[in-house]
């Protein structure tokens, strides 16, 4: 059983993150943001490839990928202005 939300999330974060030269690269960091976004969108369970790839494809298409792309967007921002880190806090990405 694979979650394909968290799977575009982590994918979508890897992207977004080299534009963004000032957001802080630690792990936690990387798993706040993560938590942040993951518990504001939709999941999306399959059970098998066939469904992997058609779950895939129709969250790429369209809306799916810019809900990801905001939602990621906001939780760095969220994390930048307050980090758990210790890094001195940011006004955002």
């Amino acid at each position: 059983m694979k979650n394909v939300t968290e799977m575009l999330v982590a994918r979508s974060y890897g992207e977004l993150l080299p534009t963004l030269p000032e957001f802080c690269r630690c792990e936690v960091c990387r798993e706040d943001v993560l938590v942040f976004a993951l518990n504001r969108l939709p999941p999306h369970y399959t059970s098998t490839l066939k469904g992997e790839v058609v779950s895939k494809l129709e969250m790429e298409a369209g809306q799916g990928s810019i809900d990801v792309t905001v939602v990621l967007l906001d939780a760095m921002r969220r994390v930048a202005v307050s980090p758990r880190c210790g890094r001195a806090a940011r006004t955002g990405p």
